[in-house]
């Protein structure tokens, strides 16, 4: 792969994006295109054309296509953020509920194509994780603070309902994120995201069942 690589000379001319925005636009743009073909197909070409940037505006604002990796990791973390305080059940007063009005959450963005709901860091990392310890990092950073963000609730549902004295509210959002990843990637085998609705119900079912709320879904 040549990062370097000069599109076709029959690729669409893209719009240029606003001077302000071409650090964004490049982000976005990296997570829109590493979910669709993985990040070693990517290409800093495709990622200015996607975004609507020049090559000149890429190297003043990364180094490299791996600063561009990291950071758009961290932004990645920031894109997800949303999830912890804007949906309906965040303001539920059950931990548990809101635990699994999460689940729910999740369970509903599983539609579409896979790079609509597949995540970008577990998406990198699995290509990237032995030839850059930046990015490696990077993605686990971003992992490790969707767990973090969901483990209240599930330490508040620990403190409300009990569970077996080995379950830890971390460890419990681990496997959370565990399942998520495994389930993008059944997706992925199939092209299909009913494999991973099914999965992601089976956690669910799991987690109502942990917490003696009958037998679940």
């Amino acid at each position: 792969m040549n990062p370097n690589h000069p599109p076709a000379t029959n690729a669409p001319v893209p719009a240029r994006a606003p001077r302000g925005s071409a650090r964004a636009a490049l982000i976005a743009a990296a997570h829109a295109t590493v979910r669709r073909q993985g990040y070693a197909a990517t290409t800093v070409d495709q990622i200015c054309a996607a975004a609507g940037v020049t090559k000149g505006a890429f190297f003043h604002y990364f180094a490299s296509k791996e600063e561009l990796a990291v950071a758009a990791a961290e932004g990645w973390t920031e894109r997800a953020r949303p999830m912890f305080e804007m949906p309906p059940h965040v303001r539920l007063d059950d931990p548990l509920d809101r635990l699994i009005g999460h689940i729910d959450f999740r369970l509903a963005m599983l539609d579409g194509p896979t790079e609509d709901y597949t995540c970008f860091v577990g998406t990198m990392v699995q290509e990237a994780y032995a030839t850059s310890d930046r990015i490696r990092a990077a993605c686990e950073a971003s992992i490790n603070a969707y767990c973090a963000a969901l483990a209240p609730d599930i330490q508040a549902a620990i403190d409300a309902y009990g569970a077996p004295q080995d379950v830890t509210a971390i460890g419990l959002a681990q496997h959370v994120q565990s399942v998520l990843q495994g389930a993008f990637v059944l997706a992925k085998t199939t092209n299909d995201p009913a494999i991973a609705r099914g999965t992601v119900t089976h956690l669910k079912r799991y987690i109502l069942m942990l917490f003696g709320r009958g037998q679940g879904a």
